[in-house]
């Protein structure tokens, strides 16, 4: 039985094949398209995924959207009359909008496929359609490890909820509560990610990493004025602050006046003042999810939590809930967004609406580390290569791994593309740039010279899972980069005297580790923890390095540059490796250096 998730017309759209339970292939739209967080019906990546089954669309048996629409602009007309006559700009670019394209979805979704396959027979294919957030929490719990788990789903908002608690058990989640919009910590983050000028539903991560520059000098405030949180971690934002419900912008111009600042634009410098603000939303954020988990744990009393929903990609705040909600185990759907949608439909699908068993998982998951992209041959490969008049040389595996473990060693960076790519927002060593850990100029050499981006944004190690115990404070395995983690105190370098009083991206000066170059200027990493038996390759890799240098981790960051979806072919490779400063570029077993 084959089931077609679709997730589509908001942020991330992607598809998702399933063969059973099994998922034969899953791929967000924008690494073909090559538009970031592309919204529009998933064309490409419904190919994909039809080309790796080898089935045409009249071999899928359920096609399911990720999303109720009638219930989405119930919502909006709700809201647009609960606030009139204010938002009157934002309904009337709003409605037409709707009227013509969302609100009569199954005739348009049907449209879209019959320009896949003309001869594809809609009769064949039951059309099916679940919420958003049952989405969310179908993505975060059959895939997961676990048999029984609290199933907690926040993000923006769906159709009305912003967040809701579940409780998975074999096939079956039942939803046991929410909190609805206008409230929402998905959008209260937004909110300040556009105050500090920003990307929303974008670059809500740079708010993160922007943070421990930062001191929280404003939380109180956040508290006081904006956010009146519970005891049990339910909440409500004073709405007079923002402006997300009718109008064409995300805060008011009470929120400036209440900070003391206007907005700043996109390409002004950031001051400390923005170092200040993101800091303090990012511990309001933790606060609340903190409160939140603990009530959860306290009255379920559950060992596992699973998660979803855009919040869910705040890895800060998940090391935070791993420490200290009482949780002995959490596992965060790695394409925790809008993506993940298609994915946890077409599960909902199979297990709840045709009652499929869930069968024991044993402790492993099913994303199969998340590798459900799509790969490329040798063939195809040497032509790219030939095509673009780059010389190149073909090597045997151990060879190739240990002449870029060399390269590495010796200050280079590498793109490194193998095997099928990612799904979700990770680049989890196949669709990587890798770099030496050990170098305190790394970071900015990345950023300003590869990625082309600011020079705040931190980077990643991929660590050895067995060595993880011994840079990180942390066991187990943390396979899809999303948690963060404090690196070992004997490890942290203390700042020189004439360094301690530094403030602000100064920070960056201090050499804070042994391994530099992924770790925070808090101390801390986003970890990814490797291990032989889910991901052979990119652990060979890695342990090449170790085997070099003593050293089992690399820097590992998304091959890609700013405002550009992650590479998905070899031809994307090659554009990023002759338009960037990456030094050398390995497509399967095929090495180019320059």
């Amino acid at each position: 039985m084959y089931i077609l998730g679709i997730s589509a017309y908001f942020h991330d759209s992607a598809a998702c094949l399933l063969k059973d339970d099994y998922i034969i292939a899953a791929a967000q739209e924008e690494r073909f398209t090559r538009k970031k967080n592309d919204e529009s019906f998933p064309i490409n990546a419904i190919k994909y995924c039809l080309v790796e089954a080898g089935i045409s669309l009249n071999g899928i048996d359920h096609i399911v959207f990720y999303e109720k629409p009638f219930l989405k602009f119930e919502r909006l007309l709700e809201t647009y009359l609960a606030f009139a006559p204010s938002g009157f700009i934002s309904f009337m670019k709003a409605i037409p909008m709707w009227l013509k394209d969302k609100l009569f979805l199954k005739k348009n979704i049907i449209n879209q496929l019959k320009l896949i396959d003309e001869d594809w027979d809609s009769k064949k294919s039951s059309l099916l359609f679940t919420t958003h957030h049952h989405s969310h929490a179908a993505s975060a719990f059959y895939p997961s490890p676990f048999n029984k788990a609290v199933i907690l789903t926040a993000d923006g908002v769906g159709e009305f909820t912003t967040t809701s608690v579940a409780i998975g058990a074999g096939n079956k989640i039942e939803e046991v509560k929410e909190i609805c919009f206008p409230h929402s910590i998905g959008l209260l983050y937004s909110a300040f990610t556009y105050y500090l000028g920003f990307k929303v539903n974008c670059d809500e991560y740079k708010v993160m990493g922007l943070a421990p520059y930062g001191r929280p000098v404003y939380t109180d405030l956040i508290f006081k004025q904006l956010v009146n949180l519970k005891a049990d971690g339910s909440f409500r934002l004073h709405q007079q602050y923002f402006n997300y419900c009718t109008g064409l912008t995300m805060t008011s111009s009470r929120f400036d006046k209440l900070f003391g600042q206007p907005r700043r634009k996109p390409n002004e410098a950031i001051l400390q003042f923005h170092m200040d603000i993101a800091s303090s939303i990012q511990v309001a954020a933790e606060h609340i999810m903190l409160d939140l988990t603990i009530a959860l744990y306290k009255e379920f009393q559950f060992d596992d939590l699973c998660m979803a929903g855009g919040v869910a990609l705040n890895c800060v705040i998940n090391g935070k809930i791993l420490e200290k909600s009482g949780f002995k185990r959490l596992w965060i759907q790695p394409a925790a967004g809008d993506a993940g949608g298609a994915l946890g439909a077409a599960y909902a699908v199979y297990y709840e609406h045709l009652s499929n068993e869930r069968k024991n998982p044993n402790g492993t998951d099913k994303m199969r580390n998340g590798l459900l992209g799509p790969s490329f041959n040798a063939n195809d490969i040497k032509e790219c290569f030939i095509d673009n008049h780059i010389r190149f040389e073909e090597l045997e595996t151990k060879h190739l791994h240990e002449k870029v473990a060399a390269s590495i060693n010796d200050g280079k960076v590498v793109g490194y593309f193998k095997g099928r790519s990612e799904f979700g927002p990770r680049a989890l060593g196949a669709r990587s740039i890798l770099a030496d850990p050990r170098r305190i100029d790394m970071q900015s050499v990345l950023n300003q010279k590869i990625k082309f981006r600011e020079s705040f944004r931190p980077f990643a190690p991929a660590v050895l899972e067995e060595y993880a115990p011994t840079y990180f404070d942390f066991e187990g395995s943390s396979p899809y980069m999303l948690m963060v983690i404090r690196v070992k105190s004997e490890l942290r370098i203390v700042p020189l005297p004439e360094n301690e009083l530094l403030q602000g991206f100064e920070l960056l000066k201090n050499k804070r580790s042994d391994i530099p170059a992924v770790t925070h200027v808090d101390y801390t990493a986003r970890i990814q923890t490797v291990n032989y038996r889910n991901h052979p390759d990119f652990y060979d890799m890695i342990k090449a390095f170790y085997n070099l240098t003593g050293c089992p981790c690399l820097l590992n960051t998304s091959f890609n540059r700013m405002d550009e979806p992650m590479v998905n072919s070899p031809q994307d490779a090659i554009d990023c490796f002759l338009n960037t400063g990456i030094d050398v570029l390995v497509i399967e077993n095929f090495m180019a250096v320059k």
